[in-house]
């Protein structure tokens, strides 16, 4: 008996290709010293002296008195001002708009009002005919 058998045609050969390995750019940082909590300056050395160049706030000087009255600075005035006028400019655009709801709220309070006294005045009159 004779067993049945396969041909099978030769292997092709594939070319692998290069693939190159990736790179990066990996960024680099100065590391962040923090110093301890408890850092003094070494012994027999003194601070720095720091020039300052403060100017002593403006004051206005009320003679009757004599006290110094500290003026606020540029920024604050600045800052009061805008603040200032547009709390105005708001109040002075909407009021027409809280004034429309208004007057249709009361409207609608006082109707109601209205009909509950009618109610209440029917229903007394009612009362008072059945007493008799």
């Amino acid at each position: 008996m004779e067993l049945p058998t396969i041909v099978l045609p030769n292997a092709v050969q594939l070319k692998t290709i290069s693939i190159p390995l990736p790179t990066a750019d990996v960024p680099s940082y100065k590391p962040l010293v923090v110093p301890p909590s408890d850092l003094r300056e070494p012994e027999g050395t003194e601070p720095e002296a720091k020039e300052t160049t403060e100017q002593p706030a403006p004051s206005i000087n009320i003679p009757m008195i004599n006290i110094d009255v500290p003026l606020p600075t540029t920024e604050v005035v600045v800052a009061a001002s805008y603040a200032a006028v547009s709390a105005v400019a708001v109040t002075t655009f909407a009021q027409p708009f809280f004034d429309t709801i208004k007057k249709k709220l009361q409207k609608f309070i006082q109707g109601k009002i209205d009909k509950w006294k009618k109610k209440k005045l029917l229903k007394d009159s009612q009362e008072v005919l059945q007493k008799k």
